[in-house]
């Protein structure tokens, strides 16, 4: 089942931009171990989804989870082979916007090195360059 919100007010939205650094979001605050975005980017909501299977296929389902991102951007693709203008196109997806600086993962209740290695492997399903952070704030 794919992330997307409930219901929105305006079924289209502006680009908006992606510049500057994250100011909110920006520290651990429910687990231990997180996921910090380097650079800005959209996430989809399919990227965020494979991170999550990445994380709890090498924990073993065991620990907690915090997703910190949620994508609540549609985005638009116009039809293929479809010629300028006539308007924007219709809803395709789902987006989050996200900053550098970002927590966009935190996780507790397993060992410091599964921990690192499922983040490792969730990043790899991102768009972004990411780092691994723990709560005392050592790497």
């Amino acid at each position: 089942m794919a992330l997307m919100p409930k219901r929105v007010k305006y079924r289209k939205q502006q680009r908006g931009r992606r510049k500057g650094t994250s100011s909110a979001g920006t520290s651990l605050n429910f687990g231990e171990f997180g996921l910090k975005a380097l650079e800005s980017a959209w996430i989809s909501d399919r990227q965020i989804e494979a991170a999550r299977v990445a994380i709890m296929r090498k924990t073993g389902r065991s620990g907690k989870l915090w997703i910190r991102i949620f994508p609540d951007k549609p985005i638009t693709k116009t039809a293929a082979e479809t010629r300028m203008g006539k308007g924007k196109g219709s809803p395709a997806g789902w987006v989050a916007s996200v900053r550098k600086g970002c927590v966009i993962f935190e996780m507790e209740g397993v060992p410091a090195d599964m921990a690192r290695a499922a983040m490792r492997l969730s990043a790899h399903k991102l768009p972004i360059r990411t780092k691994f952070i723990l709560r005392g704030g050592g790497l």
